[in-house]
């Protein structure tokens, strides 16, 4: 598809256009459907001609010839709109082909994908080449380009360079600049961030920002900036405040935010009614939070809190796609959009039971039906870990008097170490516990305290983190010592131990970041090991998004990132990393 300069060649269209002149048979005929008209806004029932991926008429007409023609009967069927997820992290265990694949059973057939992993491992060429065969799946993916790692690198301004960040700008997949976890330096003037932003708009592309919090006079300054749209309101006034100064507003529920209930009761006591301007995410939700689905989890939350059903459904399609650019493809049931459509029993129930996607079934009376071929990851290095390089004993020291405690799943503020922590096991009478984070290729190391994680995990090792770097977590430095060791045994992963055993593991074979398997099964193991560290005192919500965002310094107030303990207010490194 990347090969051609649009998505169909003039001879594809004058062969959709000999279809409706009766020359040629759709390849697909959908007949007495009832479907959701988004731009009349209305339930109709008509006749749709589908030519391999392309809607090429509505109406009440039938095609003259139906040769080699599936003919659906769609009575008894509602179609939907395909539904589009505006902000995956594609990388939360799972990765962008198994969780598309996922998506589209539960009727989500266009993701727009966080590009940061790929960014991060994969030079640009090879970059470019992955970007072309996750093309290649049923489900139509589309891309952010980041400006920023969120985190204190080694060498960013090398990794985020003008030339890179310009190439994924122009790049025919990527629909947004963002989303701006580094705003701050942005109001702090750099002119670098402000360049790139304005380059996003040059090519007719969106903003999309990352505003925790911020105050009214702050959005109106990002607003000024360029940014075109913020998913981070967690009360209706945040909502309010946004819709204020013209932003598009995604809401969210997610495994960290599960605010949407929330959302739209505050929302209706402000009066705010209008939701054209409104769209849905799960923002990047970890494994387990999707058993409950995607999108069609938040259409069926928004109707039982009184959402217009129509408006229910657009801000799963027909207004993402509207804010994107992305009408003339996606977001409607109308001739020469892609045909990606869901089949519902009822309108009241958005989970389909068949689904087309590119044309083709996804999904059809229940069951899937895949595709696309597996990703070869070994083509881009995305393979099993092999490290060359040991920890030893003499790595395990924490005399730092300096620490970190959890204040809820993402954020750590400073803690003054008090303790004696020269010894090799930890009383499981409190909830500090030994932190490491060492370096991917062994160079370095920062040892600390965390305080708020568990009262009585023995041994963690996670080579799943913000920048793939490797990250320790236990009572016991002989614990902790196995899990490292087998985490590099089965090539990356995350490994809880305890009692010289090994209790759990998640394989992360894809760099240690990424697991290969579908996500029912990769589930199942985070539900296991979620289901472990509770029982070992974890008390807050999601790990999984603790381990990414330990060294995420877009959130107050200390982090533990490859320079060393960063103050995340005073940008300043308060202790530097040890070389090894």
């Amino acid at each position: 598809m990347l090969d051609q300069k649009y998505r169909w060649k003039n001879k594809q269209i004058r062969s959709q256009v000999a279809v409706v002149n009766g020359k040629k048979a759709p390849t697909k005929l959908l007949i007495n459907a009832r479907f959701l008209h988004s731009v009349l806004r209305k339930w109709i029932i008509a006749n749709i001609w589908i030519h391999n991926d392309r809607i090429v008429y509505i109406g009440e007409e039938l095609p003259k010839l139906t040769t080699d023609c599936e003919i659906v009967d769609c009575s008894g069927f509602t179609l939907v709109p395909g539904y589009i997820e505006p902000h995956v992290h594609p990388f939360q265990l799972y990765n962008p082909q198994t969780f598309a694949r996922y998506a589209s059973q539960t009727g989500t057939t266009t993701i727009i994908n966080d590009n940061l992993v790929i960014f991060l491992h994969l030079n640009k060429e090879r970059a470019f080449s992955l970007l072309r065969e996750l093309n290649e799946s049923p489900v139509s993916m589309y891309w952010w380009s980041r400006f920023d790692s969120q985190t204190e690198m080694d060498g960013e301004e090398t990794i985020f360079s003008n030339g890179d960040i310009q190439s994924w700008l122009e790049h025919d997949l990527v629909v947004q600049g963002g989303e701006l976890t580094g705003w701050p330096k942005l109001l702090a003037g750099d002119d670098l961030m402000l360049h790139w932003i304005q380059e996003t708009k040059r090519v007719g592309k969106k903003v999309e920002g990352h505003f925790p919090g911020a105050s009214d006079k702050t959005l109106a300054k990002m607003m000024l900036f360029g940014v075109d749209a913020d998913h981070e309101s967690m009360t209706g006034e945040d909502v309010y405040k946004r819709l204020m100064h013209g932003y598009n507003v995604s809401l969210r529920h997610s495994s960290i935010r599960p605010d949407l209930p929330v959302l739209l009761k505050e929302m209706s006591e402000l009066g705010l009614q209008q939701y054209d301007s409104m769209l849905f995410t799960t923002d990047g939700s970890t494994p387990g939070f999707y058993k409950q689905g995607i999108a069609d989890m938040m259409i069926r939350i928004a109707l039982e809190n009184d959402v217009p059903i129509i408006d229910a459904y657009h801000m799963a399609s027909y207004n993402v796609a509207r804010h994107y650019n992305l009408l003339h493809h996606h977001g409607m049931i109308a001739t020469g959009r892609i045909a990606n459509i869901n089949f519902l029993e009822d309108e009241q129930d958005p989970t389909p039971v068949s689904v087309l996607a590119k044309g083709d079934w996804v999904k059809r009376d229940g069951q899937q039906i895949q595709h696309d071929e597996n990703i070869d990851w070994s083509k881009f290095d995305m393979e099993p870990l092999q490290l060359d390089w040991n920890l030893q004993e003499s790595d395990m020291q924490f005399s730092m008097p300096f620490g970190i405690e959890m204040v809820n799943d993402v954020i750590t503020k400073p803690y003054s170490v008090t303790m004696d922590f020269s010894i090799e096991n930890l009383s499981g009478d409190h909830d500090e516990s030994y932190f490491m984070l060492v370096d991917r290729q062994g160079k370095w190391r920062i040892n600390t305290i965390v305080k708020g994680f568990a009262q009585n995990v023995s041994g963690f090792a996670s080579s799943f983190s913000n920048t793939g770097d490797f990250i320790l977590i236990g009572k016991n430095k002989e614990d902790m010592l196995l899990a490292f060791n087998r985490m590099k045994e089965i090539g990356g992963g995350i490994v809880l131990t305890e009692e010289g055993k090994v209790l759990h593991e998640i394989q992360l074979s894809l760099s240690g970041l990424m697991s290969e398997k579908e996500l029912p099964s990769l589930i199942k193991e985070e539900e296991e090991l979620k289901k472990l560290l509770i029982e070992r005192g974890y008390q807050f919500t999601d790990p999984i998004y603790s381990l990414l965002f330990f060294s995420s310094t877009h959130l107050p107030y200390v982090r533990v990132t490859q320079q060393g303990m960063y103050d995340v207010m005073n940008k300043t490194i308060l202790f530097p990393t040890l070389m090894r």
